[in-house]
């Protein structure tokens, strides 16, 4: 029986670290009408406490962000034991090279160029659980 497409995600915890608002209610709708449980913070600091009180599947880091930035964060995450198998992914609106080698020294499990679409959202999100 194929899965309703409003639930595909059911049980499935996001968390989504940017410091742009729109961007965080984009993602966070998109998610939530897939059966995605969603939480938020808007820099890598308010995101520690996220990731160890929701204990997140999959992590959606915006780049460049003030404090703290995707790079910074992702690193410190990697750094855990209990969350080192998370992926976590990069949104940015660029990329340069040398952004992609950074990201794979810090163990940056992919990249989601801005804007993005559901389907680019949810694409990611099914590629990476799947792995």
């Amino acid at each position: 029986m194929a899965r309703d497409m409003a639930h595909e995600f059911d049980g499935v915890r996001a968390l989504i670290i940017d410091d742009s608002i729109t961007i965080r209610r984009a993602a966070t709708v998109i998610l939530q009408r897939a059966g995605c449980e969603v939480a938020t913070a808007a820099d890598g600091f308010a995101a520690m406490a996220e990731i160890i009180e929701t204990r997140p599947h999959i992590i959606f880091i915006d780049s460049l962000m003030p404090r703290l930035d995707g790079y910074q964060t992702c690193a410190v995450i990697k750094s855990n034991h209990t969350f080192q198998h998370v992926p976590v992914i990069i949104m940015s609106n660029l990329y340069h090279h040398l952004d992609r080698v950074r990201g794979r020294m810090l163990g940056i499990d992919g990249y989601l160029t801005k804007p993005f679409d559901n389907a680019e959202l949810l694409g990611t999100v099914r590629r990476h659980l799947a792995e």
